[in-house]
């Protein structure tokens, strides 16, 4: 698949998630809005509800104190058999009946008569209707003056508060713990709930009512009512789109990574074509030249030749030297596949082995024209490592060194060793060698990768040293870091554990 198909339907499925994302969020916020309405709307119906039926309450009071002044009050009446019958509902509510008695005659008398005792008995009727209206009235305009005075513990206390707004709230569908208080006009809090903390609520979670609307202004007292698990509440009620949320954000990770991967493999994919391209190129001269060798075997004058066979013989056995460390190198390559590469660990003297390593290499660098330096400083150098892989780390760093060398400058290694502390040793291995770019450093240690040398076509490999040098001393329980500069060389330190004996 080429690299602009992936791009396109990555950026197709990217707008598609964030669209999908965007009206998720969009209908949680409106749901979440409404939801909110609904609770405002409930909690002020509820407080309203709680006001009318104390001023109900009080309403009763006075009435049954006031009983025999208004027994027999009307506003509206219906007359009956045997006398008239009247029914009243105050303004406040109120509702009753009442009936007066008549004072019909059991004779029977001329029509005439009859008209005019039941005219005299609704002008009766009349009259004491608009006595017992003027009665009612002055009961209720002594209430709206005379309730106020009250003490509020006996219009309404704490204990009556808290039972009604529990009660208005439960019919609501609201329940959910509450706190309240009760202050009047200039703030002074009369009583309040245990819990109740006016500093730690928000504007739009306190909720205010007038107890008595009836009273006088200065002397009104207001109920303030604020929900401590209100948002708790509200979301808690819109919890079923958490999980659609939650599975598209799981979407666009798994997304996400797989575009990752997609590239990655393809970077990948690429890198082993160049590998395999490198790798023909690698094996081609050291077979071409074994076959040369063959066939010149095959001439009768030069098997008459010692010297011809001895120069082919050096040839043939130089090749498959060649031939076999490429295929060791290729063969490196499966360790990367494994999770951890079987190790036959030993305690070796890493001064002793390096001295060794560097005794070995160092014809290879006089033969460039350069010199190798030991400076194997460390007092305990025992560590416990696989001395063949160790062997190869230390190789592959130095064949590195001779490989990015300067032209027109005498190659210079320097190989060290010192104690960090009485746990750890470090080891460095140094050159003057042409040094790395600042944007290969990150990526130096990847599979197949090799840094660019620009128009030197000398330098082969397969770009597998430096990540086998990695994985190995990471198995061995190491680090390694490397510190260059273009133009001035470059430093790599290993530092790996000592032997625990």
């Amino acid at each position: 698949m080429k690299k602009s198909t992936i791009w396109i339907l990555t950026v197709l499925m990217a707008v598609a998630f964030m669209g999908l994302l965007s009206m998720q969020v969009f209908y949680l916020r409106g749901m979440s809005k409404m939801r909110y309405e609904q609770f405002t709307e409930a909690v002020k119906q509820s407080l309203y509800s709680v006001s009318q039926k104390l001023t109900q309450r009080e309403t009763r009071h006075f009435i049954d104190e006031n009983s025999g002044n208004v027994a027999s009050s009307s506003y509206l009446g219906s007359t009956s058999i045997g006398g008239i019958k009247y029914s009243f509902t105050t303004p406040l509510g109120i509702e009753g009946n009442i009936t007066i008695d008549g004072a019909a005659s059991s004779g029977k008398a001329p029509h005439g008569q009859q008209n005019d005792r039941y005219s005299t008995a609704r002008e009766e009727i009349r009259d004491r209707y608009q006595r017992q209206k003027s009665v009612i009235d002055e009961v209720i305009v002594s209430i709206i003056s005379s309730a106020s005075g009250r003490p509020l513990s006996e219009r309404a206390d704490s204990a009556l508060v808290r039972k009604m707004l529990r009660q208005e709230l439960d019919a609501m569908g609201l329940k959910i713990p509450f706190e309240f208080a009760v202050v009047n006009r200039s703030g002074t809090v009369q009583y309040k709930s245990a819990g109740y903390q006016a500093a730690a609520v928000d504007k739009d979670n306190m909720f205010i009512q007038v107890l008595f609307p009836q009273d006088p202004r200065d002397k009104q007292v207001f109920l303030k009512v604020y929900f401590p698990t209100k948002n708790d509440y509200i979301f808690s009620s819109i919890s079923f789109m958490y999980p659609t949320i939650a599975f598209t954000l799981i979407l666009l990770v798994v997304f996400v990574v797989t575009v990752v991967l997609a590239f990655r493999q393809k970077k990948l994919s690429e890198m082993k074509n160049d590998f395999i391209n490198n790798m023909t190129h690698e094996f081609k001269t050291p077979i071409s030249s074994i076959s040369l060798a063959a066939q010149m075997l095959n001439d009768q004058s030069v098997r008459k030749s010692p010297t011809m066979l001895q120069q082919i013989s050096t040839v043939i056995n130089d090749e498959t030297k060649r031939l076999r460390f490429q295929v060791e190198k290729v063969l490196q390559m499966s360790m990367f596949e494994k999770q951890k590469a079987s190790l036959k660990l030993e305690e070796v003297d890493a001064n002793v082995a390096i001295f060794n390593i560097v005794n070995t290499f160092k014809l290879k660098v006089e033969k460039y024209g350069g010199k190798i330096e030991a400076n194997l400083d460390a007092m305990d150098a025992i560590i416990e490592v696989d001395e063949m892989h160790f062997t190869n780390v230390i190789f592959n760093l130095l064949d590195n060194a001779v490989k990015y060398r300067k032209e027109d400058e005498p190659l210079l290694l320097k190989v060290g060793t010192r104690d960090i502390d009485e746990d750890r040793l470090e080891i460095t291995v140094a050159d003057n060698g042409i040094g790395i770019r600042r944007e290969d450093l990150k990526r130096i240690f990847e599979k197949f990768f090799r840094v660019n040398t620009g128009n030197r076509h000398d330098v082969k490999g397969f770009g597998l040293g430096l990540a086998y040098v990695q994985k190995m001393i990471r198995d061995l329980g190491g680090t390694i870091s490397v510190d260059s500069e273009y133009g001035s060389g470059t430093k790599f330190t290993i530092i790996i554990p000592l032997s625990k004996n």
